[in-house]
């Protein structure tokens, strides 16, 4: 199946495959490549989003409530909603998972704001990337 989206965030790619206007709302899908050494994002934890995500290329680690769980193809795990997480690879080759997200209320709309904010140059200001987060249902939660 072709990507019906494809956001770019930095070095990470993001290729919509479902949105909620195709699913009546109920999930998105999307795959997302991640190269080597990428600690994005921030920590954090949906309002009201459960997250499957599953390994189809490389290495991810996928942190979830401070459990490392090694994403690598074939590998899955399941974020439940309000279950802080973040993801790094740790790889030397970029990874690709697929990702599934239940309601569909974080999609391609979260990402292309991300994207617009990022593309403004410099470094990101955090406070702005929390507030578009904010909005989106992600709640970030800052380093202890």
């Amino acid at each position: 199946m072709q990507p019906k989206e494809i956001i770019k965030i930095g070095a990470l790619e993001i290729r919509f495959l479902f949105d909620g206007d195709d699913t009546a709302g109920t999930m998105c899908m999307f795959e997302f490549l991640v190269p080597p050494g990428a600690k994005v994002p921030a920590a954090h934890y949906h309002e009201s989003v459960d997250e499957a995500i599953y390994g189809l290329e490389g290495n991810l680690t996928f942190t979830i409530d401070g459990q490392p769980h090694e994403i690598s193809p074939g590998q899955s795990a399941f974020v439940p909603r309000g279950k802080v997480h973040y993801f790094i690879n740790n790889g030397i080759e970029t990874s690709r998972s697929l990702s599934v997200l239940t309601p569909a209320t974080i999609g391609p709309q979260y990402f292309r704001d991300v994207a617009a904010l990022l593309a403004k140059g410099g470094p990101p200001d955090p406070k702005a990337v929390a507030e578009i987060m904010r909005k989106h249902g992600l709640i970030v939660v800052p380093p202890k």
